[in-house]
């Protein structure tokens, strides 16, 4: 019963409901979740429609806070303050930007998304209740962009789909280091740095040859004398008469 009536509240504002629905961002582009941020498609060429100065808000809730959610509470208020979230605050809104900021049509290859909870500095300043900070846990989360003029709704799109963070892994279930390496591969490890450790002893002791070398001048070494060697008879040998022939 409650959301038809919000339905008829909003009709009767002229509140423009959109199909729209915001999405994740394409997986190619990496990091779309993480365990305190996910990444949307920016909503181009969604609110073509819109006029005057409305702002284009992007609202972030528990999606237990879905069906009541009331747009005409707005940003800035106790329950729509992300220091508040989820405890006491259900919802909170961030990312505010005109329409100037989501030109249609899209750029050729240029990346338009949103990343939400990158922002750290304000996690805890209350004077920043539209802060864009880390989710502070894995979710779901459901969110739509929500369009005022002044305080008051023109448009909105649908709710998304419930968004699940990444869960952050105990110690204990993180793989020891090399728990999955086979004997050989130890082995072969130990060689290499075996052979490396010789390597670099051996490039040591070079580079220590070198430098006493540079520092003591250009070794030099003396020319060998030369030897004569004389030709003589043993005495005995003239003691012979043999020889003395």
């Amino acid at each position: 019963m409650l959301p038809l009536l919000l339905l008829l509240l909003a009709t009767a504002h002229g509140l423009d409901r959109l199909q729209y629905k915001p999405t994740l961002a394409s997986p190619k582009l990496g990091g779309v979740t993480t365990t305190s941020t996910f990444v949307l498609e920016q909503p181009r060429c969604v609110f073509t429609e819109m006029q005057g100065n409305a702002v284009i808000w992007l609202v972030v809730a528990v999606p237990e806070a879905v069906d009541s959610f009331n747009n005409s509470v707005g940003p800035g208020t106790p329950e729509r303050a992300f220091q508040a979230f989820p405890a006491s605050a259900p919802a909170y809104m961030t990312l505010n930007t005109t329409l100037l900021n989501y030109p249609c049509p899209k750029p050729a290859g240029e990346i338009t998304v949103l990343r939400v909870g990158s922002e750290t500095s304000c996690t805890r300043d209350e004077t920043r209740p539209t802060c864009n900070g880390p989710l502070p846990s894995p979710g779901p989360y459901r969110v739509k962009f929500l369009a005022l003029d002044g305080s008051k709704p023109v448009a909105e799109t649908a709710w998304s789909d419930p968004i699940t963070l990444r869960t952050a892994q105990a110690p204990s279930n993180i793989p020891a280091m090399g728990s999955g390496h086979s004997a050989g591969m130890i082995a072969l490890t130990s060689i290499l740095s075996i052979l490396f450790a010789i390597l670099l002893a051996g490039l040591v002791a070079m580079l220590v040859f070198w430098g006493s070398d540079a520092c003591g001048g250009s070794s030099t070494f003396s020319k060998p004398e030369a030897v004569t060697v004389q030709r003589y008879n043993t005495h005995h040998v003239f003691d012979q008469p043999a020889a003395q022939l």
